[in-house]
């Protein structure tokens, strides 16, 4: 038997009382304030999307501030507080709860209730994390573009009341669990960066083998722009298409399928990338995506966006694609990109880079044994969230019976 059955077959055998918030204690909204008002310094404060964004079950110290002038037109939640979201973009950010446990009172949000209460913040802060009060507050949510729920609404909330001693037993408890379930996720997340880091290490050492010789890629193959299509243009079915943006935010390496597809009505006015070309992206909103490429690797040609140059050569394609990912390659790209508010890379920047230029031989080796690490970092990265996933179900899951209780008979 643990300590928390312990205490409660000792204070409250015969159940616990269950009231509504609006009962158990005060939920009060606070006034509008928008993110000008905020500052690096004043008044602390909290806007409703730092609650699910930003902060955990309890905080003593604010992300935000208002000024003092600005203040004084506010509502405060008092230290012992417990502060909620009544609104967000989905669902299930609304009822997300913090416990303000700072010094002092802190301004907060119209699309904010504070709740208090004689009970332990920390507790009612997991509790309105559970799935028995998220399932309670589902039914009363009113979905739109800002999804919201009243005061009303929350007031009717059931919440369990056991002593007090139960209730920072079980904080003591889910705290706990807490710091455990953070300590395996950065040891996860330190796992997948080191093998990161020892994957780039032997990427740019197969690549940049000693006494290999360099070549400008300009010298090496050709470099072709796209032709300019826009969002408007991409349907369910039609001509294969290549955004800029896509090749640093969805595709890898290599690509055998397109994830999109343009007007066939466009058909004659676009440019193609040809199986076997590397295509580079030449705009970006940072260096590092800038000059990125993939190999294309279909059956078919696929249709390039005028930001993108198409790379034809006698090269290896995947060769290419691994080579440009190089910290060789990046540092000598660095030196081409135009620096504006978006980053752009000419084909004249990019044929002015070299690389490391094998044997095709070679060339097909390298990419095997890469394709082989790739994979292998590959599966790390989708088994670390499927082992997060399963970690934080567990503890939901624990949680959740942690704060069932038998309700008092009446």
């Amino acid at each position: 038997m643990s300590r928390i059955d312990e205490l409660i077959q000792e204070l409250c055998p015969s159940g616990v009382e269950y009231k509504q918030l609006g009962d158990a204690g005060r939920v009060v909204r606070g006034k509008r304030f928008v993110k000008d008002d905020m500052i690096d310094e004043g008044v602390p404060c909290v806007h409703y999307g730092e609650i699910y964004t930003k902060y955990g079950i309890s905080a003593v110290q604010s992300i935000s501030y208002v000024s003092h002038e600005r203040a004084r037109t506010l509502r405060f939640a008092q230290p012992g507080d417990v502060i909620m979201a009544s609104a967000g973009e989905t669902i299930e950010d609304i009822g997300k709860s913090v416990a303000w446990l700072g010094n002092e009172p802190i301004a907060i949000h119209d699309a904010c209730y504070s709740f208090s209460s004689s009970m332990d913040p920390k507790f009612v802060s997991y509790f309105f994390a559970s799935r028995s009060f998220r399932d309670q507050i589902r039914r009363s949510i009113s979905s739109s573009k800002i999804s919201s729920i009243s005061t009303q609404n929350v007031a009717k909330a059931r919440i369990p009341m056991p002593p007090l001693e139960v209730q920072r037993e079980i904080v003591r408890v889910l705290d706990k669990f807490t710091e455990l379930e953070v300590a395996l996720e950065a040891e996860l997340e330190a796992e997948l960066e080191a093998r990161r880091a020892q994957y780039k290490h032997y990427r740019d050492e197969l690549v940049g083998a000693n006494g290999r010789r360099r070549i400008r890629l300009a010298d090496l193959g050709t470099f072709v722009r796209g032709r300019r299509f826009t969002k408007n243009d991409v349907v369910e079915s039609g001509i294969p298409s290549l955004h800029y943006g896509e090749i640093y935010t969805a595709y890898g390496t290599s690509a055998t399928q397109a994830l999109r597809n343009v007007r066939a009505e466009l058909r004659d006015q676009l440019r193609y990338a040809q199986p076997g070309s590397v295509v580079f992206a030449g705009v970006g909103e940072t260096v590092a995506d800038v000059g990125k490429a993939v190999a294309w690797l279909g059956e078919e040609p696929i249709a390039t966006h005028d930001d993108t140059f198409t790379f034809s050569s006698e090269l290896n394609p995947k060769y290419v694609a691994y080579a440009v990912q190089t910290a060789d390659f990046h540092q000598q790209k660095e030196r081409h990109v135009s620096r504006a508010k978006v980053k752009r890379l000419s084909a004249m920047g990019l044929g002015a880079i070299e690389i490391p230029v094998p044997s095709l031989e070679e060339q097909e080796s390298i990419v095997r044994s890469l394709d082989k690490f790739d994979a292998l970092v590959g599966d790390i990265v989708i088994g670390l969230p499927a082992e997060l996933a399963a970690r934080r179900k567990q503890y939901e899951h624990y949680r959740d019976r942690l704060l069932t209780f038998k309700e008092l008979a009446s």
